[in-house]
């Protein structure tokens, strides 16, 4: 209990200062990437607040078991450098037993990120979601900016030399229609006041004190040119403005929780399964009489009486096409119905194998940890990068050929921690067993120098 308790002391200040490094590297990745879009544009504090709350969630998904990874580093690292470790192993505490106590850390961990994912995740996805969705319905004129072309709207280039901060109004507007490129169209005016459509699906501009300029012919030798004091046009918004949908509407995939989405997915099996059997039936009923010459007397007599001069095979290839055709929407029905029941399959197997990672980072960092000899946070987070990018890459491989129904769902999801957790476990059971991991004197020269153990110069260099 005292080597438990000495453990996690240890290891409890590494991790509390990795989480803290990169929840502030995400964060300051998110407000460089919006901050030009939110700080300035006359919103409420509050809601930048709330805005940057919601998305700490995804955050904390990726940080804990980077978070983790680099704890057990650093953990082990520091053990090894300061020869408390090989005190220890001499005292006949082996590698796996130090592990323990950082297992059920990591298991702790990965139940909170479970329940996490499932009940605080796709609730602060959904809020943010439908925060930004009221942000672009108050705040029309979010993404724009002052002597700077945008071209969020397909087909137009807006230009304002003044954007209002506390309200929705443009000053000194120009807008090139590119609708017809055969054609010039351009929109000046002096003040323009920016709103949404009652279905948010246009962008009205209501213009005042402008000029119109059209080209009358294809060649544009000549154009018209028109001055108004009120004008108003009215601009797909379907690429101008956040996701639109309010409190009430469909969640999407990620902001569900795995038994919603398992719900969903019996659904659509049930709905799969229906077709299949209805499929089944149809083919059943209509093999005897398309492809067959025992036709019954009545049949022939009623098929004659209907077709006149007509004869009942050019009828009964009409039918087979017909029914060919109704066979392939069915097939159609079916493949979407399992590519949505993967889609969703895809999501609740990432909010368990996630979580898992932690459980298997621990089991991959333990003996690394003792192999580098260093606790330092520099070396913890280079390897902590190196093996989440690795493990990041294989996850979104996984995702991407599941998606296009390559792989399994669930193999495509796993796969990542099949992998580094095998990896893991050899490299312990290696380190268990005091066996010679890498003989570092031929790596020495492309190795360097903070990384380079300090047995290097020997004669040989062995795990101890």
């Amino acid at each position: 209990m005292i080597i438990d308790g000495y453990i996690i002391k240890r290891s409890i200040p590494p991790f509390l200062f990795a989480s803290a490094t990169l929840i502030f590297i995400f964060l300051l990745q998110f407000l460089m990437k919006t901050a030009d879009n939110l700080i300035g544009k006359g919103l409420d504090t509050w809601v930048i607040v709330k805005l940057i709350v919601y998305n700490l969630s995804w955050m904390i998904v990726l940080v804990i078991p980077m978070a983790v990874l680099a704890m057990v580093l650093m953990t082990f690292g520091n053990l090894t450098q300061d020869n408390e470790f090989t005190v220890l192993k001499s005292s006949g505490v082996g590698l796996i037993r130090l592990m323990i106590p950082i297992l059920l850390i990591s298991i702790v961990l990965c139940y909170f990120m479970i329940e996490f994912n499932n009940k605080v995740l796709p609730d602060a996805n959904y809020k943010n979601k439908n925060l930004m969705y009221d942000i672009s319905r108050t705040k029309p004129t979010l993404k724009l900016e002052a002597n700077v072309f945008s071209n969020e709207i397909s087909n137009y280039s807006i230009l304002a030399r003044e954007v209002s901060k506390h309200s929705n109004e443009l000053y000194d507007l120009t807008i090139y229609d590119y609708t017809n490129i055969l054609e010039m169209n351009v929109v000046t005016a002096k003040k323009a006041n920016v709103f949404f459509s009652k279905d948010n699906k246009k962008l009205l501009f209501d213009l005042e004190d402008g000029e119109i300029h059209q080209g009358v012919d294809p060649k544009n030798i000549s154009y018209r040119r028109i001055f108004f004091k009120h004008h108003r046009i009215a601009l797909d918004a379907s690429q101008f403005t956040f996701e639109q949908s309010g409190f009430g509407a469909p969640r999407g995939d990620r902001e569900l929780s795995a038994q919603d989405m398992q719900n969903i997915v019996d659904s659509l099996t049930s709905l799969s399964l229906v077709i299949k059997d209805n499929l089944n039936k149809t083919l059943l009923n209509y093999n005897e009489p398309l492809f067959s010459d025992n036709i019954t007397k009545s049949q022939n007599e009623i098929i004659r009486d209907k077709t006149k001069e007509s004869n009942y095979q050019y009828f009964a290839l009409i039918n087979a096409k017909s029914i060919l055709s109704n066979i392939s929407n069915d097939l159609s029905r079916i493949q979407y119905y399992e590519m949505e029941a993967d889609k969703y399959l895809v999501e609740i197997h990432k909010k368990y194998a996630i979580p898992v990672a932690c459980i298997v980072f621990v089991l991959i960092g333990a003996p690394i940890g003792v192999i580098t000899r260093r606790g330092s946070f520099g070396v913890a987070a280079s390897i902590s990068l190196v093996f989440f990018l690795i493990y990041w890459a294989c996850l979104i491989g996984g995702e991407k050929l599941a998606d296009r129904r390559i792989i399994d769902p669930a193999l495509g999801m796993w796969f990542a921690n099949i992998i580094i957790g095998i990896a893991g476990i050899y490299l312990t059971y290696r380190m268990n067993k005091e066996q010679i991991l890498i003989d570092f004197k031929h790596l020495r020269k492309f190795l360097p120098q903070a990384f380079r153990p300090p047995a290097f110069g020997g004669e040989e260099t062995e795990i101890v």
